[in-house]
């Protein structure tokens, strides 16, 4: 992202935002409520279109293009609503996800993949996703996210209303992917967990980029310290 500015009709919410992700990085856009952050993967996602800026993906100009053909180019978004289609079963809905595959033999590979990532999910293959418990919900939407083999995984507030301990197990699977060569993006208003997992963070308020570096530099830095982890 280049300069980038977009909100919702007359309201404006990123100011020239760049960012900048390599492939294979795990990177973090962190910030309080209201920051602009999740505005941020809609833009990159193309459900909304950008004011001006500049937006590029993988050596292409993306700007205002139908987001279904970003997701086809390799572009996954995981939004924060997670739109299951709940009255549809686990593997109904990860079988959605790989619609976009011209080579259905990937669509079985990917499906290991996904169930080695989740184990859970495979437990519960034939349950219908409505009736999932928050965790497995989140766990899901990941994991269909991950079935159109993506390049990019834009991944938002993964760890909202879960319990300690599924949080943990969401950011070690986003862990594995990456260390497995996905390129991620990811939204958290948790903060010092983030900065934990992640390679490099851009700090984002009121819709501009206050801050970036290495996450070991950020996590040490005084105005992180001072507003987002309470030292």
């Amino acid at each position: 992202m280049k300069n980038l500015n977009a909100g919702y009709g007359f309201l404006k919410v990123l100011w020239d935002v760049s960012i900048q992700i390599d492939r294979g990085e795990f990177v973090a856009l962190v910030g309080p409520n209201g920051a602009g952050k999740s505005t941020t993967l809609k833009t990159i996602s193309g459900l909304l279109p950008p004011q001006s800026g500049k937006i590029t993906f993988d050596g292409q100009v993306i700007n205002n293009q139908d987001c279904a053909l970003n997701c086809r180019n390799g572009l996954s978004y995981i939004s924060e609503e997670l739109n299951l289609f709940t009255g549809m079963t686990v593997l109904e809905n990860l079988e959605m996800g790989a619609q976009l595959l011209d080579d259905k033999n990937k669509m079985e590979e990917n499906l290991q993949f996904v169930f080695e990532l989740f184990p859970r999910l495979e437990e519960r293959v034939g349950q219908y996703a409505g009736t999932l418990s928050g965790g497995e919900r989140k766990m899901l939407a990941i994991a269909r996210g991950l079935m159109s083999n993506p390049i990019l995984v834009l991944v938002d507030e993964p760890s909202l209303g879960l319990a300690p301990q599924v949080t943990e197990e969401v950011f070690n699977a986003l862990k594995v992917l990456n260390k497995k060569g996905v390129t991620i993006l990811l939204v958290e208003q948790n903060v010092t967990k983030t900065l934990k997992f992640s390679s490099r963070a851009y700090i984002l308020e009121k819709g501009e980029v206050v801050l970036e570096g290495p996450s070991s530099e950020l996590i040490t830095n005084d105005h992180v310290k001072q507003i987002y982890l309470g030292t």
